[in-house]
């Protein structure tokens, strides 16, 4: 199954992200055997504990929650794998333009889920090894109200100065590649402007911001 490019990029962005917030937001329920799965479980723990202390403001969570998010996650190499050959041939200042929209755009669109899957339950069913320092950490999300599992895999990259979250599949979908396709068409329609791809996503952005 493949989404067609009726629906709006936008969505692709919601669902890589809404799945880094239910990594953050759920509550783990198996113990991990390998470094990349404790990348995984290990950081639920960690966003919980920012979620929950209530001894911070609002917005000092939001902003440290923030840091937590990027610091899992390498948004830069998923913003240039997204841009394709238009990547290639941008200027340096709009390659990194993108960049800053589509992370502050991220972090906007997992802010306005966050709420709404708190509680749900994130099992680790196991990895494998694509290739070294690459690998793709099985997880199962579990609703406590008896719906349906959703299964959720992640691809944890520990080729860098750290392991760091560089895919998300949710139901068998590769979102990045999704994101890809999708950005590279719209980019097309566009005739390759990507400050109109980065306009784009900021006023979706602060369409989200406004909403919270």
């Amino acid at each position: 199954m493949r989404f067609s490019f009726a629906l709006p990029v936008s969505s692709f962005v919601r669902r890589t992200v809404l799945a880094l917030a239910l990594v953050v937001a759920a509550t783990p329920v198996a113990m991990a055997a390998t470094p990349a799965e404790a990348l995984i479980a290990d950081n639920i723990h960690t966003g919980l504990d920012i979620l929950n202390n209530q001894q911070l403001a609002r917005a000092q969570r939001a902003q440290q929650f923030e840091t937590f998010l990027l610091g899992i996650t390498d948004m830069k190499r998923i913003s240039v794998f997204a841009l394709g050959t238009y990547g290639a041939s941008a200027s340096q200042a709009d390659r990194d333009a993108f960049a800053a929209a589509f992370r502050n755009y991220a972090v906007a669109v997992y802010q306005s889920y966050l709420r709404k899957y708190a509680g749900q339950t994130l099992q680790v069913i196991g990895s494998h090894q694509n290739a070294a320092g690459d690998d793709t950490v099985r997880t199962s999300l579990v609703d406590p109200k008896g719906g349906n599992p959703l299964e959720l895999d992640f691809r944890v990259r520990s080729d860098g100065q750290r392991p760091v979250i560089v895919d998300i599949s949710v139901e068998g979908i590769w979102l990045a590649q999704e994101e890809h396709d999708q950005f590279t068409a719209f980019l097309g329609q566009n005739g390759g402007s990507i400050p109109a791809l980065i306009a784009h996503l900021e006023t979706l952005r602060a369409a989200l911001v406004a909403g919270n």
